[in-house]
């Protein structure tokens, strides 16, 4: 279909659209499968997708004649809102996507294919002081200004009254929010939308100033880059506590040319303040950002302690900003923390209810700046006002919109670092925590398995892979660094990394106990410690999951050093358990025994040493494990990512410092 191959050719450029903003459409005739006759329909991108990854089954397709007839009935601006379920007795067959708000600029608008974008371009005409002089000045009568109206019926009104009036015009600019475009066929369209933000883009480059933002603040150049990448490790978990003050937040950084740039210069303080003015982009990145005013030479802590006071002012200020605005019938508030955070020297941290949101609200403060940019450089930035931004932020559809969102899953807005999740039981707590809603950290000393396992989960947005060598500091220190850049802090922590050598006592070696104790009982203890500290920062609780074994409290043979390094490990849970507790942070284990079938410690030669220890061939292992439990059942890696789960889902809210067998039951290694 021409129009959404249309789309997304538009939509994969960030030069003409924002993600998931902006929609399309075409007119056509279709015969009707009842009465037999052709019938006039529009086909329009529906609510909620992004042009960029548009299928047909992303469109609303209605009744051209029942749409337009709805002129007829329209009850004014001031209940236009109602018009929007009115668009559900316009649907033509079955399926198909929800209409969006945009369906009448679409249907009202006299011409077989329309586009409505939101460039950067196109929107920092529409947010300068003077954007229908400039207007005039770029485009001549080609594209005609359209002042500033909240989307809705009324908005498709008046630019089909314009487009009447201008016969020769190829599309408008709609104050404060963005462009729409139209032609006769779907080539022509495309091309008038990509006149209209290429001939703005080349007025404002060649009418725009030389430093639209002012002169660098001495002192608030960029650090380096491993220095500000350190710098934002560091800053991380107490940005995304603060950001989670109302409800839980996972956030996503950024430290662009474009970001960095904004955050060194003079106007950077007041233009954040006037905030964003594109609907699409203030719905994801708040009023307005939280800005650090202090230059990147200040002391982490002197950071954290002024971060602390913008965020209770901002919290102050937000709450005013709704109190003002509000009526009896409008929404509760839904959070008074900032979704962008502004640090100079630094970037940008954005936030969201999970990896996706936070990453598009950062992007979607990139596309404001650049129009704050465009505006300066030949104006005035001067967005809507807060008015007409609470209007859009609260408005009724918004959150109804809201509301049909589907329960979040168990662990949505968690953030999960297991080790040793490169294969086996660790892979199995990997993909379980995933399918659960978490994002997962996969760490493992093999970095090509950890990929292949975070590529098995799906994009950078669930999923991320570190290289860790659990038993250097330095390395894990590493490897939390980069989680917290990935998802802005971590909230579960599995310790899972191990290995095993079955030897007696005399053939043990040093080399043979200083490794199992350096993965396993130095290894969870330099993790746990450097997960602890995020975990303070962030002031949001959390939880460490030690995967010991049965082996911590049964003796068996042949595995003295295993054996040891898993009592280590059972005694750090309850060590880190009272510890801990003040912070919220839950620590326990889970000991499992015979898990053979997808282990990677049995299939390195484990399973072979313990299948000689106990006389049965290697592949009847598992089963011969199962034949000595009181269950008689095969342990498997996923039984051992259940209880991770079980610990760590919400119920066991009041779970500390308990160990729980995962061995389908081992008399002998009950707890006492």
């Amino acid at each position: 279909m021409e129009l959404v191959a249309r789309s997304n050719r538009l939509g994969s450029d960030p030069r003409n659209t924002n993600y998931a903003g902006g929609n399309t459409s075409a007119k056509g005739v279709e015969t009707d499968p009842v009465t037999g006759q052709p019938v006039d329909l529009l086909w329009v991108k529906g609510s909620g997708g992004d042009l960029g990854t548009l299928t047909a089954a992303g469109l609303a397709v209605l009744r051209l004649d029942r749409l337009q007839a709805l002129v007829d009935v329209y009850p004014g601006v001031d209940r236009e809102d109602e018009m929007v379920a009115a668009f559900d007795y316009c649907l033509h067959g079955k399926g198909g996507a929800a209409p969006s708000i945009d369906t009448a600029m679409h249907g009202l608008v006299d011409a077989p294919h329309v586009d409505h974008l939101h460039p950067d371009s196109g929107i920092a005409l529409a947010t300068a002081a003077d954007g229908e002089k400039l207007t005039a000045e770029c485009f001549g009568d080609r594209v005609v200004w359209v002042p500033w109206r909240r989307p809705g019926f009324q908005l498709g009104l008046d630019i089909a009254a314009m487009q009447r009036a201008n016969p020769a015009a190829i599309g408008c600019i709609l104050g404060g929010h963005g462009i729409t475009a139209w032609g006769a066929t779907s080539d022509e369209c495309e091309a008038n939308s990509l006149e209209i933000i290429r001939t703005a883009e080349r007025f404002l480059a060649d009418r725009g100033v030389a430093e639209p933002f002012g002169p660098v603040v001495p002192g608030f150049e960029p650090l380096a880059v491993a220095d500000r990448r350190a710098r934002a490790a560091a800053l991380a978990p107490v940005i995304r506590g603060l950001a989670s003050t109302d409800r839980p937040q996972v956030g996503h950084f950024t430290d662009s040319d474009v970001v960095l740039e904004f955050l060194s210069r003079e106007k950077l303080a007041a233009l954040a303040a006037l905030g964003t003015s594109c609907p699409d982009h203030f719905l994801r990145t708040k009023v307005r950002p939280l800005v650090l005013d202090l230059p990147p030479s200040a002391s982490v802590a002197d950071v954290v302690a002024r971060l602390r006071e913008l965020h209770a002012e901002y919290r102050e200020e937000y709450t005013a900003y709704y109190d003002r605005h509000a009526s009896d019938d409008s929404p509760a508030m839904r959070g008074a923390d900032p979704a962008i955070v502004l640090v100079p020297g630094v970037g940008m941290f954005s936030f969201g209810k999970d990896k996706q949101t936070a990453r598009v609200a950062g992007e979607f403060y990139v596309n404001a700046i650049n129009v704050m940019r465009g505006a300066e450089a030949v104006s005035t930035y001067a967005p809507i006002d807060e008015r007409e931004k609470f209007r859009i932020e609260y408005w009724a559809l918004e959150e109804a919109k809201l509301q049909r969102m589907p329960k979040p899953k168990p662990l949505a807005s968690r953030v999960a670092f297991v080790t040793g999740a490169g294969s086996g039981i660790g892979r199995a707590i990997a993909l379980r925590l995933a399918a659960e809603g978490a994002c997962v950290v996969v760490a493992d000393l093999d970095l090509a398995a950890a990929e292949a396992v975070a590529k098995e989960i799906g994009t950078s947005d669930v999923a991320v892979a570190v290289g860790a060598d659990v038993s250097s500091s330095a390395a894990v220190e590493a490897a939390l660094a980069e989680a917290v850049l990935a998802f802005g802090g971590v909230d579960l922590i599995v310790n899972n990394a191990g290995l095993s050598i079955s030897k007696s006592l005399l053939e043990t070696t040093d080399r043979d106990w200083d490794l199992q104790h350096d993965v396993m009982a130095k290894g969870s203890f330099l993790v746990s410690r450097a997960a602890a500290k995020v975990l303070i920062d962030q002031g949001l609780g959390g939880d460490i999951v030690y995967i010991s074994s049965k082996n911590a409290v049964f003796a068996g043979p042949n595995n003295v050093a295993y054996g040891a390094a898993k009592a280590d490990q059972a005694h750090q849970v309850r060590l880190l358990a009272a510890e801990l507790g003040e912070y919220g942070v839950r620590v326990n284990g889970i000991n499992p025994d015979g898990v053979v079938r997808g282990s990677g410690i049995f299939a390195k030669g484990w399973g072979a040493q313990r299948a000689a220890v106990y006389g049965v061939p290697e592949t009847e292992l598992g089963a011969f494990y199962a034949q000595r439990t009181l269950l008689k059942r095969e342990v498997l890696p996923e039984n051992v990512a259940a209880a991770v789960f079980a610990l760590v889902g919400g119920d066991l809210s009041h779970t500390t410092g308990l160990h729980v067998p995962v061995d389908a039951g081992v008399a002998a290694a009950f707890l006492r």
